[in-house]
């Protein structure tokens, strides 16, 4: 028998069908997600939530075409952003994503949503969390009026492929819409009335991997939060294991059975009574892509064009190696180029630059070692306050995966044995993985 699992991401949509005694791969298949849809502002990151499902179904219905004894389907994908949907079930609005900047523009009184929801209750948001959008649009008179749930994409998914008419949702999408105590498991209902939401809105929660229906003859399990998909499609030791992932953004992760917060620190839900303490840096591996676009723009200036910018940067991080391989650039950078959830504001930079060290190979070290030390300064949090000291850093993620330079640098600064991450689609296979565990298999 088979498990499917699909990951619904901002960009593509993976599914993988894994085999329900050995949690092997048996298949796994890549689609791009092309829904955005145009906004009024340049603020705005909307998806068509009805062509994503088309999507999705589509690539389902490829899955059990090849293995047409699916017992279980497992969903996870992008988290904090949300849609309505009426009393059908059916979408009422496009998909509003985590990506959306409506959360950080001006209100009637000048102060952003953000700022007001801080004002007003004391909760720490951002925008693109889904209760922060969902404020702004009750503030602005924009909800849709046959509204009457909101839920992330994933939940869509399980509900339209069950016939649900509301949304059953994880614990783990539940926390990233803001509004949300996890070592309660429940939303903070008298902050949303202090801001003026009502609590109605919200979906039915459920911290564990919980059924939803049916789709055919296959259980459909609760979508869950592609962070923690990730964690359970990558990891096999929990307790041992500090997963680093770098792609657009990056993030760390480290389980525990204990709760605990902090700036900078997430405790978000993973399986009944456990957490992933997160740490999750806005700009991440899209930092190597903002210095890949300088050395672009310029060599496009001077008449060169469809050069590999990135094997050129690879090509000076050799040389320097050849060089002098435990010497750290004397440049040091920031990369806090889109700020931070607690300080949208805040920008990085570059400092002690000199007549002789500001050169390329420098410049690309200093890159790699600040999006480097922006993950080992968040694990160091987590470390000093919890005593938590795992043996092994296991790294995933096309930003690391790609770059042998970044991987040789958080081996250096972590001084933990390091792993590659071999899978593919890994948060498409946790979502099989907790799938199977609906199905009563082992999950740890």
């Amino acid at each position: 028998m088979k498990i499917l699992g699909i990951d619904l991401g901002t960009t593509t949509i993976s599914a993988v069908v894994t085999d329900k005694k050995t949690g092997n791969n048996c298949i796994s298949r890549t689609i791009e997600n092309n829904t955005f849809l145009s906004g009024g502002q340049d603020w705005e990151k909307l998806q068509d939530p009805e062509k994503i499902l088309e999507k999705a179904v589509d690539l389902i219905h490829q899955m059990e075409r090849q293995f047409p004894d699916i017992e279980a389907v497992g969903i996870t994908g992008q988290m904090h952003g949300i849609l309505y949907v009426d009393e059908q079930g059916k979408s009422v609005s496009p998909l509003y994503t985590w990506q959306d900047g409506r959360g950080n523009q001006p209100l009637s009184d000048g102060e952003s949503a953000c700022e007001q929801i801080k004002k007003l209750c004391g909760e720490q948001v951002s925008s693109g969390y889904g209760l922060v959008t969902h404020y702004y649009q009750v503030k602005t008179g924009q909800m849709p009026k046959r509204a009457r749930k909101l839920c992330t994409i994933g939940d869509y998914l399980a509900m339209r492929l069950t016939g649900a008419k509301e949304p059953l949702m994880h614990s783990s999408n539940g926390a990233s819409l803001g509004f949300y105590d996890p070592e309660q498991g429940a939303f903070r209902t008298d902050a949303m009335e202090k801001c003026g939401m009502d609590p109605s809105i919200l979906p039915r929660i459920t911290s564990a991997f919980a059924s939803c229906g049916t789709y055919g003859k296959a259980v459909v399990c609760t979508a869950i939060g592609d962070n923690q998909a990730s964690f359970l499609g990558t990891v096999e030791e929990f307790t041992d294991t500090i997963l680093v992932n770098v792609g657009t953004g990056s993030q760390i992760s480290v389980y525990s059975r204990q709760y605990f917060t902090a700036k900078g620190i997430e405790a978000r839900p993973f399986e009944e009574e456990s957490y992933l303490f997160v740490g999750a840096p806005l700009c991440g591996g899209r930092s190597y892509a903002v210095l890949e676009q300088f050395f672009r723009a310029y060599g496009e200036a001077m008449g060169v064009r469809d050069a590999d910018h990135y094997r050129i940067m690879a090509g000076f991080l050799e040389r320097e190696e050849e060089m002098e391989e435990e010497r750290e650039s004397p440049l040091k950078v920031t990369t806090a180029f889109s700020g931070t959830r607690e300080e949208p504001e805040k920008r990085g930079s570059i400092e002690n630059i000199s007549t002789e060290n500001f050169t390329p190979g420098n410049l690309i070290r200093g890159f790699l070692e600040g999006m480097t030390e922006e993950l080992y300064e968040r694990y160091r949090i987590i470390e000093n306050a919890t005593g938590i000291s795992p043996k092994y850093i296991l790294a995933s993620g096309n930003g690391v995966r790609r770059n042998p330079y970044l991987q040789k640098l958080i081996s250096r600064k972590f001084g933990k044995e390091f792993i590659l991450a071999q899978g593919q689609e890994e948060a498409a296979r946790g979502a099989a993985r907790a799938a199977a565990a609906l199905l009563k298999e082992e999950i740890s």
